[in-house]
């Protein structure tokens, strides 16, 4: 078994709306029928209990060692604890070849689950070891490495159930939700509102207390040391005990609490000197350690810390009872869990010391052994949930708190007998406020309910029925998905909205070009998104992308499909025909969002099927008004765009909006047909979005067709009396409403200059001159610049296939160049004289052209 071509669709894709690894798999003999190997299903349920059933495929009796490693490779996720469940394996073609795709929540968790799945079936099959256990633990080890800590997943999941889209911009904890200009970020449990000033002053204890005291919030009173016999010196001013700890430290580190010698001070300022130079020394308050957590104006959650400790039984040691403590699945080494586990280091010992104890003593029956002095979680500490205990005045102190410093999100730790009285009346005080706190001891205390803190940071960020999404449409299709997009992007900032866009040309912000080439594919998308000044974003999302990566997003508001032919691309990723092209095609439908609208030509069946795909509305467009879908769908009181005579027609039901073709510049006056067809689904997306009519007529009356405006698509010139039109068509589809179209304009004599993508078929290269050959009497074909893994020569030669039967064309040249082919071609023209030429390489041709225009 061979498994090739490996790569992460991180988006809803041709096979389901799930993040999935997809891998081709080559199966040879007797792979190809896994029953046809004797004792193998054994031998892997030998090294694997816990797989699934196999299972045949459709109507074939055999399973495929392929199905195996999908099989395998989602069960291993499985058992690490990934939460996934969606596989399939498709026999492609190919005898003997199978695309794989496997669900996965982590990319890299996924590649290694493939990998591990097809070490199993070798071992398997050739009846060697494998290491189940050790797989599972690779797998659980790497997953928690790359996944989101249980704070930032708490915030993303909180998201999610609001239907706001999250994009995770580093492989640690900053986040982005929502899309464009009404996104946020966080990192870990900070947001993007709160500024770097707040959080340094958080940093430093010493200025957050002078802030805080100023308030009126009890604090304990300190200074900074500025060596060990300073700090003792301090300790005596104050009034022992005292605290000792870095000045702007977190997580507890190097702090040492309740110190009341000298000697334990000096080793508490070496063991605070680790982490900072700036010691702070404080006076100590009895009590309980409590973690308030402040959200906008709002105390939302409250637990109280105890240290690490351990209950002797008279039996074992104080490390072994450690030993057993961490065995508690719910402890972990980092973060990813609710407890971590408990430090067996120079501080715990120090800690046993105090209180008479080493690693080895016994401890008697029922007493407790405190490890740290200190409750914070990462170092072992255990959090109770106390939040419906908390005093009103315990509460408006926190918030204060909170406020004083600038931070949006704070963790406030306040040191006191209880939270049921206000802390004025038992001496207490808050010792420290944390920017980005920890949520974990909220989500899942050790004791005590869980508090939706996610869901108040979320509704911190984002108001309610705010899904920070930006309307999205997705065009694709065979033809006129470029000028489909540049015109509802025109449409929609005419509207008023900052548009981004992407199509083959490049990507587009509010109009201005900031990445070239051919960038309809999700990466582009993705881009476009992250953008903070676009309000609407059109994107042109072609069959490459799709296949290669997936969607740029979880869904559209709107989905335009203008028609699928058989020109585009077939034969190649194993899509042979004209409906697999459309079951690609339709995963933009799949996704509408369930308010949102797909905009269908109701003239092509291929997409009129698509519409029992969507799960929000449908609008059909076609010239014809009298056609059985648009009359079906408008009786339903649903929308259609037609056209009537010279009038495009935008109706629901008994409401009409009309345009008059003639005040639409890119159809002529409504001769050029697929223009027509362009316009009529440009028009229904920008309904569908919801600009005003108005902006819609002014935004049709300003989209010239011209090169700045739609590069490559029926740019029409004049040179010495003769027409002259540019265009990008590269499919028989294409070709053939090109002819239709200059068909409808006069001319003397009609010439074309021609190439063609190798990457096409050669049935579909040879069918371009066909129909090229019944329409002009002058054919130049040349070679352009990329033939895309065909030979010298190749292309031409099939073009020229093409021409063997022409009816009508009399003249043919070949020319090697695009712009010694154009050179010759405009040479020739007369007065009067038409010339239709077939572009390549789209910006420099359409310079070339205009250079040669200007020169007369």
């Amino acid at each position: 078994m061979e498994v090739s071509r490996v790569r992460a669709l991180r988006g809803p894709n041709l096979w389901s709306p799930h993040t999935s690894i997809e891998a081709i798999v080559a199966c040879t003999g007797a792979e190809q029928d896994v029953g046809a190997l004797p004792g193998f299903e054994e031998r892997l349920r030998a090294r694997f209990p816990e797989m699934s059933p196999l299972q045949t495929l459709g109507h074939h009796d055999r399973i495929a060692m392929a199905q195996v490693l999908e099989l395998a490779a989602l069960g291993l996720q499985a058992q690490a604890g990934c939460p996934v469940t969606f596989s399939r394996t498709t026999a492609t073609p190919e005898d003997g070849i199978f695309q794989v795709v496997v669900e996965y929540s982590e990319e890299v968790v996924g590649r290694l689950a493939m990998d591990l799945a097809a070490q199993l079936c070798a071992a398997a099959a050739d009846d060697t070891a494998f290491d189940l256990g050790a797989a599972l633990l690779q797998l659980r080890d790497l997953d928690e490495d790359v996944r989101l800590g249980p704070s930032t997943g708490a915030i993303v999941q909180a998201a999610l159930a609001r239907n706001i889209p999250f994009r995770r911009l580093t492989d640690g904890s900053l986040v982005m939700f929502g899309w464009g200009s009404r996104q946020r970020k966080i990192q870990a449990a900070e947001i993007d509102s709160t500024g770097a000033i707040a959080e340094s002053i958080a940093q430093d204890k010493e200025l957050t207390k002078k802030l805080l005291h100023a308030a009126g919030v009890p604090v304990p009173l300190g200074r900074v040391a500025a060596d060990p016999d300073d700090a003792w010196a301090a300790a005596l001013e104050i009034g022992l005990p005292v605290v000792i700890k870095p000045k702007d430290g977190n997580q507890g580190k190097g702090v040492t609490v309740n110190v009341t010698t000298r000697e334990q001070l000096v080793a508490g300022y070496h063991a605070a000197a680790e982490f900072r130079d700036d010691i702070l020394v404080e006076r100590y308050l009895p009590g309980h350690d409590f973690r308030l957590l402040v959200i906008g104006n709002k105390l939302i959650a409250a637990a109280r810390r105890d240290p690490p400790i351990v209950v002797g039984d008279g039996k074992h040691s104080v490390r072994e009872l450690v030993e057993q403590v961490n065995l508690d699945p719910r402890r972990g080494n980092g973060h990813a869990t609710s407890l971590t586990k408990i430090r067996f280091d120079d501080i715990a010992l120090a800690s046993l010391a105090k209180q008479g104890l080493v690693a080895e003593s016994v401890a008697a029956k029922g007493q407790r052994v405190v490890l740290r002095n200190n409750a914070n979680l990462s170092t072992g500490g255990a959090a109770s949930d106390v939040t419906d205990d908390v005093h009103p005045e315990v509460a408006a102190r926190a918030i204060a708190a909170a406020h004083m410093v600038g931070l949006d999100i704070c963790g406030v730790d306040l040191v006191c007998d209880s939270v049921l009285k206000p802390i004025e009346e038992q001496n207490g005080g808050i010792v420290e406020v944390n920017a980005a706190p920890g949520l974990r001891m909220h989500l899942s205390p050790s004791f005590g309910k869980g508090r939706p803190v996610g869901e108040a940071i979320i509704s911190s960020m984002f108001a309610d029925g705010d899904d920070g999404r930006i309307p999205v449409v997705a065009v694709t299709g065979t033809n006129g998905k470029t000028t489909t997009v540049r015109l509802i992007a025109h449409l929609l900032t005419a509207g008023g909205l900052r548009t981004g866009m992407t199509n083959t040309d490049g990507v587009y912000i509010e109009g201005r070009r900031i990445d070239s080439g051919d960038c309809s594919g999700p990466r582009s998308a993705r881009n476009v998104l992250l953008h903070p000044d676009v309000d609407a974003a059109v994107f042109e999302t072609a069959r490459g992308g799709l296949l290669r990566e997936g969607l740029a997003f979880d869904r559209c508001q709107v989905a335009v499909v203008t028609n699928i032919g058989a020109g585009d691309h077939l034969g190649l990723n194993y899509i042979t025909t004209v409906e697999d092209l459309a079951v690609l095609k339709r995963v933009i439908v799949q996704n509408v969002a369930d308010s949102g609208v797909a905009v269908l030509n109701a003239n092509d069946p291929a997409v009129v099927g698509m519409a029992n795909n969507c799960r929000g509305s449908v609008t059909f467009f076609t010239a014809d008004a009298g056609h059985p879908v648009m009359s079906t769908h408008r009786a339903q009181g649903q929308r259609v765009v037609y056209v009537d005579g010279a009038m495009l027609v935008a109706a629901q039901g008994k409401i009409e909006h009309r345009i008059a073709l003639a005040e639409v510049p890119i159809t002529r006056g409504g001769s050029i047909g697929f223009q027509v067809d362009n316009v009529m689904a440009s028009v229904a997306a920008a309904w569908a979005v919801g600009t005003s009519w108005d902006d819609i007529r002014a935004g049709l009356a300003s989209f010239a067709n011209e090169s700045d405006n739609a590069p490559g698509r029926f740019n029409v010139f004049s040179y010495r009396g003769a027409t002259v039109i540019a265009d990008y068509g590269h499919n028989p589809d294409a070709i053939l409403a090109l002819v239709g179209a200059v068909e409808s304009m006069p001319a003397k004599r009609r010439s074309v200059v021609i190439s063609g993508a190798g990457d096409r078929r050669d049935e579909d290269i040879r069918q371009q001159t066909e129909i090229l050959g019944a329409a002009f009497d002058d054919v130049l074909l040349y070679q352009d610049q990329c033939q895309r893994g065909r030979a010298d020569g190749e292309v031409v030669a099939l073009l020229r296939q093409g021409l063997a039967g022409a009816v009508r064309t009399t003249h043919v040249d070949e020319i090697n160049g695009e712009f010694i082919a154009i050179d010759t071609a405009l040479a020739r023209l007369g007065e009067g004289d038409l010339c239709l030429i077939l572009i390549d390489q789209v910006d420099a041709a359409l310079a070339h052209i205009a250079g040669r225009i200007a020169q007369g």
